[in-house]
């Protein structure tokens, strides 16, 4: 496992470097490769993409086993650190789940708080730290300085679930930061104010989804960090930009 350990290392140091990290979305050999050679440091691989790339759905709808070795595949053709979306865990354990993502060579993981598989139940704050503080632990034991990113979705699902989404969101971060989590996660921050609000609420990065062309509603890269942002990923938005790109052109060679 020194490999793993070496790259989970890698990434744990550019998460505490105190840059702002973007780690690209990646859905397969090709689109991981692509972003090597653009030089960045690190990637993510996302659940979203990987589903629409091999013809599944999002929502833990892929078998974990299929969708590991999915991951692997890509993983095994770069040589820089990937963390992988593992969803709310796939219905497994944190200490299974952990060890065959360092199996299979995984850097990191995002870890959601919606359970898809029980009708999208939402995890109690308390829950979903426990669950991260137990994959921390399982990591811890095995030697490796995994990055767990934790996330969740209170200030995405408003006022219909919460009475106060972004109190809701900043208490979970706090727990997960304290359970061990290496990063948060708040999904659905999309003005300077929300970042600044939320960057503020805890020491570890928060992660914003940006859009690779379009940036973000908070601005751009720099901007970002003029924010505070430490960590930046794109979710499904890399691909669906490149499908409507390649749509409007390859449109124009249809009579």
């Amino acid at each position: 496992m020194s490999d793993v350990t070496q790259l989970a290392q890698k990434l744990t140091d550019l998460h505490d470097s105190g840059r702002t990290l973007v780690l690209p979305t990646v859905w397969d050999t090709w689109s991981a490769n692509v972003a090597v050679s653009a030089g960045f440091e690190g990637l993510t691989i996302g659940s979203h993409p990987v589903a629409d790339a091999t013809g599944s759905a999002d929502g833990e709808k892929m078998d974990f086993k299929d969708y590991l070795r999915h991951s692997q595949v890509i993983m095994d053709s770069v040589n820089i650190p990937v963390s992988v979306d593992v969803e709310s865990g796939y219905g497994l354990e944190p200490a299974e789940l952990i060890g065959r993502l360092l199996d299979a060579g995984a850097a990191g993981a995002n870890i959601e708080d919606v359970v898809h598989s029980e009708s999208k139940r939402v995890r109690e704050r308390q829950e979903h730290a426990d669950y991260i503080a137990a994959a921390r632990q399982s990591a811890d034991e095995a030697g490796v300085s995994f990055v767990i990113n934790g996330r969740t979705d209170a200030l995405k699902f408003g006022t219909d679930v919460f009475a106060d989404p972004a109190e809701e969101a900043i208490a979970r971060m706090k727990l997960m930061e304290q359970a061990g989590a290496r990063a948060v996660y708040p999904v659905g921050l999309s003005t300077a104010e929300q970042v600044r609000r939320f960057v503020d609420a805890v020491q570890i990065p928060v992660n914003v989804t940006a859009h690779p062309v379009k940036a973000h509603g908070a601005g751009n890269l720099a901007e970002l960090g003029s924010l505070g942002v430490r960590r930046v990923t794109f979710g499904p938005l890399w691909q669906i930009w490149l499908a409507e790109l390649s749509a409007a052109e390859l449109a124009k060679w249809v009579k």
